[in-house]
């Protein structure tokens, strides 16, 4: 462990996976800081129990806007960005711990020619479904995430979704991966999909974005062609072939609630 570096996760209504997720965090460090966004579980409770910092911050639709936050709060010259459904492995965090403790990575410059220092690092993601399936296809794998950033030269995060933090130097990579526990079941998946693409489809209202009838049929085929055949998600068996269809349903989804909005029909609230 390091007292160099904090851990921060982000949570709501993340009871079920809180207790695994800090123990994960604490195989780096035991600065551990949970921002949770108004949980009406017993989240809050269990996190500090295990002995982390717990912030509060107003609910969102979705975590970027509490991403400057949480960084905020940490008074380490690191911070790990964790989500509650992801875990920290021995082998990463040993590998956390040694690139920032080495002054020869840190100080390496991004090119033979010279440049800046790197001073933050992407991290290749292990999407597991379901707790079972490493999906290798389909586009999800390595699924590289910035998360590993020196808070000295962080400037800021974007509150909008699917955002990435500004940060001033050059970007490194690290090569042990995350795990991320994602798709528990079905109601889950289903459940974040109207979330998320009703948040997507406001952006492209916002941007204009055209949509008809066909666009449906085209979003849904292009999607489907994409995450099956050309990224080869069938490799993956059943569960790529069901993922597969299901990323093309979600996109489907969003052009949907694109065109209700166009067409100034309100959405009906989903039971």
């Amino acid at each position: 462990m390091t007292d160099k570096i904090s851990v921060l996760v982000y949570t709501r209504n993340e009871s079920n996976n809180i207790t695994d997720c800090l123990a994960s965090a604490r195989l780096l460090t035991d600065s551990l800081i949970v921002i949770d966004m108004e949980s009406t579980d017993d989240t809050a409770a269990i996190a500090k129990k295990q002995g982390a910092q717990v912030f509060s911050f107003p609910y969102k639709r979705y975590v970027e806007p509490a991403r400057k936050f949480g960084i905020s709060k940490a008074n380490t010259g690191w911070v790990f960005i964790l989500d509650a459904d992801e875990r920290i492995t021995a082998e990463l965090a040993a590998e956390i711990i040694k690139t920032i403790n080495s002054p020869t990575s840190y100080n390496r410059p991004a090119s033979p020619a010279g440049g800046q220092p790197i001073t933050f690092f992407q991290v290749p993601r292990k999407n597991i479904f379901g707790h079972k399936k490493w999906l290798k296809y389909g586009g999800w794998w390595p699924d590289y995430q910035t998360r590993l950033i020196d808070k000295r030269h962080f400037r800021d995060w974007p509150n909008q979704i699917h955002s990435t933090p500004v940060i001033q130097g050059a970007q490194g990579c690290l090569t042990n991966p995350l795990l991320h526990y994602f798709h528990g079941n079905l109601q889950e998946m289903v459940n974040k999909t109207i979330n998320f693409e009703n948040i997507e489809s406001d952006l492209l209202f916002q941007a204009d974005k055209p949509v008809g009838k066909l666009t449906f049929f085209r979003k849904f085929l292009g999607e489907l062609w994409r995450r099956l055949f050309k990224l080869q998600g069938y490799r993956d068996g059943a569960i790529g072939i069901i993922e597969s269809i299901y990323q093309a349903y979600s996109k489907t989804i969003t052009y949907l609630y694109l065109y209700e909005k166009k067409k100034n029909r309100p959405l009906r609230p989903v039971s």
